[in-house]
């Protein structure tokens, strides 16, 4: 007897719930279903196995049953970490609510496949713009401290560590130590990634591993690895597997070292160069010191016998004696000059004295002028300008008289 549609005033029991969702499953039919086997389960005595099916890209995971017959035959395929191809037929088991895939055919991922898969994957994330060289980061000159991820005591870890302090032995290291292949690589690392990216004191950022097979650096070409490894904020270098391997993750980290052993050469500078580098250039610039001393030196030495510096005294008496001459000189022409001005002046007086009226009237002679009113008009030259009643002024050589002529000329 089929359920009425489910409502609030009618709703499903649980047991009619489980069972619808196990017809419809039951409907859906067989499929293939492609992932990584993270767990097991195969116990010998018994007919069943259980394995756990992940996507490597998802945190997602499906439930396997498979017969112990078909696990025995693909021992070598059906090993925790394998990519694989299964196929089966869902099944919902209503009693504990859960969903299994009762699989009847398991097959390994071709190298071609994960090849193929991993190609398609890299032109994805450089359309999106993750390995543009633009996004790397410069990595710091000396690192405070460099967070590893590697597995634990790998070869990896060793070659990174010593190669660093071999260079400069202060480094300092903090170090997480992961699975590096199969299923639960990924997730490990990128938590690692998470954790040193938080850590202020971690200045970079190394993915370390050694070499493999393309399916042992799988991980390293993981889409949610690579997109962990674009978000972090701290450089981060990856030296994965050998310089033939190139992981996805080489392109998007910001340096891609081709050995671990690179990869701990690059990291920090070498001591004994650094040394030897601020030695030479101590003695460049000792050797650039001493040089300009010398000649600064060397001018002043040629200034201090120039003869302006040598006897500044000397330079001074020839001025002194040449100012005395000129001085002299001076002073001989201006007495010249005076002289000569002085003797000019005494004939001039001489020749005024002799052309001039107190001569001439020192000698007997005088000087008369007709006045008229307040005037005093011209010299008289003869006794013909002066007619009767004129008053005239008269200058002798003991002083000037005024006198009228009343009748008659006077001589």
């Amino acid at each position: 007897m089929s359920a009425g549609p489910s409502t609030e005033e009618a709703p499903w029991p649980v047991r009619t719930v489980t069972r619808k969702i196990a017809e419809w499953i039951d409907r859906l039919g067989a499929v293939w279903v492609e992932g990584q086997l993270a767990q097991v389960t195969a116990r010998a005595g018994t007919g069943t196995a259980f394995l756990t099916l992940r996507d490597p890209v998802a945190n997602v995971s499906l439930q396997l049953t498979a017969p112990m017959a078909l696990v025995a035959e693909q021992r070598e395929v059906v090993a925790e970490g394998n990519r694989v191809i299964v196929h089966g037929k869902p099944s919902f088991f209503p009693g504990r609510g859960t969903l299994s895939l009762r699989v009847d055919r398991i097959r390994a991922v071709g190298l071609g496949e994960l090849l193929a898969r991993i190609e398609r994957l890299r032109r994805l994330l450089a359309a999106e713009g993750l390995f543009d060289p633009a996004r790397k980061r410069r990595l710091p000159f000396l690192p405070q401290r460099i967070g590893l991820i590697t597995g634990r005591a790998s070869a990896a870890e060793h070659d990174v560590v010593s190669n660093a302090q071999a260079r400069w032995p202060a480094v300092e290291f903090r170090i997480e130590n992961t699975a590096t292949q199969g299923g639960l690589a990924v997730a490990q690392i990128v938590e690692a990634l998470e954790i040193l990216d938080r850590d202020p004191a971690v200045d970079v950022i190394v993915l370390a591993r050694g070499g493999g097979s393309v399916e042992d650096l799988l991980p390293f070409s993981d889409e949610t690895l690579c997109r962990a490894v674009a978000a972090c904020r701290t450089p981060v270098v990856s030296a994965i597997g050998h310089e033939p391997d190139t992981p996805l993750v080489d392109h998007v980290a910001d340096l891609r070292c081709s050995t671990p052993t690179e990869a701990g050469r690059r990291l920090v500078p070498d001591l004994a160069e650094e040394i030897a580098r601020i030695t030479g250039l101590r003695d460049r610039g000792r050797r650039a010191l001493h040089g300009w001393v010398d000649r600064e030196q060397r001018m002043l030495d040629a200034l201090r016998v120039r003869p302006v510096l040598a006897d500044p005294l000397h330079d001074m008496a020839r001025r002194h004696e040449e100012l005395e001459r000129l001085r002299a000189a001076t002073r001989a022409a201006v007495e010249r000059r005076v002289e000569r001005d002085g003797t000019e002046v005494a004939h001039l007086r001489a020749r005024l004295t002799a052309l001039g009226p107190a001569a001439t009237l020192a000698r007997g002679y005088a000087i008369v002028q007709r006045m008229t009113g307040g005037e005093i008009l011209p010299v008289l030259r003869s006794t013909a300008e002066v007619a009767p009643g004129d008053r005239l002024r008269i200058r002798v050589g003991d002083g000037t008289v005024a006198a009228a002529v009343e009748d008659g000329r006077d001589e």
